[in-house]
């Protein structure tokens, strides 16, 4: 069983110094098969110092341990000359050696970093802090509740793309909550590569990366977070690894180098379309992520998790892949307070699958409260091109029509018993893996990759306004909501390793102000309005897109009963649809209310189902409520 406190690097203070205790999973890789384990340690103020050498120390291997423990005590211990063994960030990696009996020595592998490392430095290094007077991790989150999935409204981000790091994240904060977000999805933030990318080849899984400011940046971040009772999920990626990643690339070496004994990954199989494949089917690729998961709920108070490439992990729903990994991290989540309201009730822990063509199936069979689906999307960027909307649109706000996705997943409780937890997709008009929406709309600029048109940023509008009021969870992907218009390449490196930096400036223009000034308003409007945030809709199928490309639907809460009608018109005039209202009232627009001169605009129906005329503004929408 991976045990975390032998793995990875302690490091103590000891009379005279410093010392690490250095631990390392080989499995099968073994001392009396005449490997060796090395690792090599220096400053980081030293590490460019030509005349300065790393310290090197043997690991010893644990002979009868069933993972194969290989570890050492490392003395830290001041060299004279250099920074070795003050206090400050040493640097670490380890090498793998083989002898033939009788023979000399001969390197394996020449630099491969620890896949238990909790810190890193860039370059493919790991790290590890001595101080002589340790800070203790002081969180204020005791009395944080993460947020019901229905209250949701995420916002997904790179933070080096976003504001540079992981503290430029925190400044953004009120910003965020402005446009009603509760909720982050970091995109990965454990690469340690010089070169920039989006974090999908991973190296480490249990340290943020210096890049956005290490450990230390991202429990600020979560703490600061929750401060505002927003939620923190982390973009995972266990479908695949970094080719250099410890598990494949020192089994590699061994396997490809002649007269060693052969031995067989603990966690990697064949290479995939993404990156070497890890194969669940081993018991220590299940426990490492796991444990991983453990660590990030425990020592960073995450929320939970959005699973990179679903699609191919899930198999089935008593997989030993995704389907098991998200149910111990369900079982185990019941135990931390945040995620309880009672003892009677479900975790309201965050596990969000990437299964685009099979979230209704994730859904339905795993411990998995919410999933990823392009739905909404490619409905979207169909419309944006110049396309008249349909009724697959409605349908697509509605993720319960036709029981195209369950409502419900019956779970357990902290105390065993059977309890019915909500499930929900995400519902998007962007994301990371596709160029912003604006781009659809056309493209300006003689670059090699054009940037999309921001002059007809008010196509935006009216899907804008079908995101904050359809069932699910909405989402918004970095700069949607001032209109930021990279387009992203279909495939080649420019996809994933060209940072595209947050056009910030785009907030304060005569495109951008108008869609930020829709986005708040719709925020405070789901907030408010019950009815928006529920799971009932009704589509006005015989009155919409009747001559016009106008659709109604309208949403409805219970207990208390509360209503809000929802208007689109995707046309670029002005259109009038003549609209049952299921209830008597005066129902009063709320979209624009903040803004319009002079008196309410009011639609007083005297009889449940009484039509009234009403013109939606074209390309936009209206929202009536009681």
């Amino acid at each position: 069983m991976i045990n975390l406190s032998e793995v990875g690097a302690f490091p103590s203070v000891v009379p005279g110094g410093f010392q690490i205790k250095f631990g390392l999973y080989l499995p099968g890789i073994r001392a009396s098969d005449g490997f060796d384990v090395v690792v090599r340690v220096i400053h980081s103020a030293d590490r460019f110092n030509p005349s300065i050498p790393t310290v090197d120390f043997h690991l010893n291997w644990s002979p009868g341990h069933p993972l194969d423990l290989w570890s050492f005590d490392a003395p830290v211990t001041p060299v004279a000359g250099t920074n070795f063994g003050n206090p400050g960030i040493h640097l670490y990696r380890f090498q793998l050696w083989w002898k033939r009996p009788a023979g000399s020595p001969q390197l394996i592998t020449r630099w491969f970093t620890d896949p238990f490392a909790r810190r890193t430095d860039v370059g493919r290094l790991s790290a590890v802090a001595l101080s002589l007077t340790p800070p203790l991790a002081a969180w204020n989150d005791g009395a944080y509740k993460t947020p019901e999935l229905d209250d949701l409204i995420v916002y997904e981000l790179h933070a080096e793309q976003f504001n540079d790091t992981l503290d430029g994240v925190i400044d953004r904060l009120t910003y965020l909550q402005s446009l009603g977000v509760n909720c982050l999805e970091l995109m990965p933030v454990t690469s340690a590569k010089l070169d920039f990318d989006w974090g999908y080849g991973p190296l480490h899984y249990f340290a943020p990366s210096a890049h956005v400011g290490g450990p230390d940046a991202l429990r600020r971040l979560v703490d600061e977070a929750h401060a505002k009772s927003m939620a923190v999920i982390l973009d995972v990626v266990y479908q695949h690894v970094d080719g250099d990643f410890a598990y494949k690339l020192v089994y590699d070496n061994v396997n490809n180098t002649p007269g060693t004994p052969k031995v067989v990954s603990p966690m990697i199989g064949q290479d995939g379309p993404f990156g070497p494949q890890v194969d669940f089917s081993k018991e220590f690729a299940q426990q490492y992520f796991g444990v991983s998961n453990k660590y990030w709920l425990d020592e960073y108070h995450v929320d939970g998790f959005r699973y990179d490439e679903v699609t191919d992990l899930y198999v089935s729903a008593t997989d030993s892949g995704y389907a098991k990994l998200a149910y111990d991290t369900y079982l185990y989540s019941l135990k931390t307070p945040r995620f309880q309201r009672n003892a009677g009730s479900y975790s309201r822990i965050i596990q969000c699958a990437e299964a685009l063509s099979r979230s209704p199936e994730v859904l339905r069979n795993t411990f998995t409260n919410c999933a990823w689906q392009d739905d909404l999307l490619n409905t979207a960027e169909w419309i944006v091109r110049g396309n008249a909307p349909t009724a697959d649109l409605a349908h697509t706000l509605d993720p319960l029509f036709n029981n195209k996705y369950p409502s419900t997943k019956r779970v357990v409780n902290v105390t065993g018993g059977a309890v019915d937890m909500p499930v929900a997709p995400f519902q998007y008009l962007n994301s990371h893996d596709h160029s912003h929406l604006i781009v659809s709309a056309g493209t300006t600029g003689s670059g090699l990759i054009p940037m999309g048109d921001r002059s007809r940023a008010w196509a935006i509008q009216p899907l804008a306004i079908a995101l904050y009021t359809s069932q699910g969870v909405p989402m918004l992907w970095e700069g949607e909501e001032f209109v930021d218009n990279y387009n992203l390449p279909g495939d080649g490196s420019a996809r994933v390793n060209l940072r595209r930096d947050t056009h910030w400036e785009y907030f304060y223009d005569d495109y951008g102000v108008p869609l930020v000034r829709l986005y708040r308003r719709l925020a405070t409007l789901r907030r408010s309005i019950a009815a928006l945030r529920s799971r009932e809709s009704f589509y006005y199928y015989q009155q919409s897109l009747q001559g016009t490309q106008i659709i109604a639907y309208h949403r409805r809460a219970v207990n208390p009963e509360n209503y809000a009608m929802v208007l689109l018109n995707f046309s670029s005039s002005a259109g009038t649809i003549g609209i049952p209202f299921p209830k008597a009232g005066a129902w009063t627009e709320k979209l624009d209310e903040d803004t319009r001169n002079g008196p309410p605009w009011v639609v007083t129906i005297t009889n449940p189902g009484a039509s009234a005329n009403v013109t939606v503004p074209s390309n936009y929408g209206l929202i009536f409520t009681l």
